[in-house]
């Protein structure tokens, strides 16, 4: 069984035990989390898409920890104007274990 969330902007496929990384939310560790927008819920025999949500349809899950990823870096430059300019950025995520689907 396998579900379709959306959150943070963006679309994750998830089964029962997967662990994935999300865009920050404001939970602690530990805590449970249950996502209400589910595109899609499909099983052995059905599959139910939603219009555009599921209705009834929630996936719960658990935050194992909060962080920040690889850092990026943005050089920008100009060539013969001697212009650098050179920064950092690390984007943060909340990275979760998926728990149930129920729908």
């Amino acid at each position: 069984m396998y579900a379709i969330i959306e959150t943070g902007g963006k679309q994750y496929r998830v089964q029962e035990g997967d662990s994935i990384r999300v865009e920050k939310l404001n939970f602690a560790d530990g805590e449970a989390i249950k996502f209400d927008k589910v595109l899609l819920v499909a099983n052995d025999s059905n599959l139910n898409v939603g219009k555009p949500y599921v209705d009834g349809a929630v996936v719960e899950a658990t935050v194992e920890k909060q962080g920040k990823n690889k850092k990026v870096i943005i050089f920008k430059y100009k060539a013969k104007k001697d212009y650098r300019n050179k920064k950092g950025h690390r984007q943060p995520y909340t990275q979760v274990k998926i728990e149930k689907i129920v729908g």
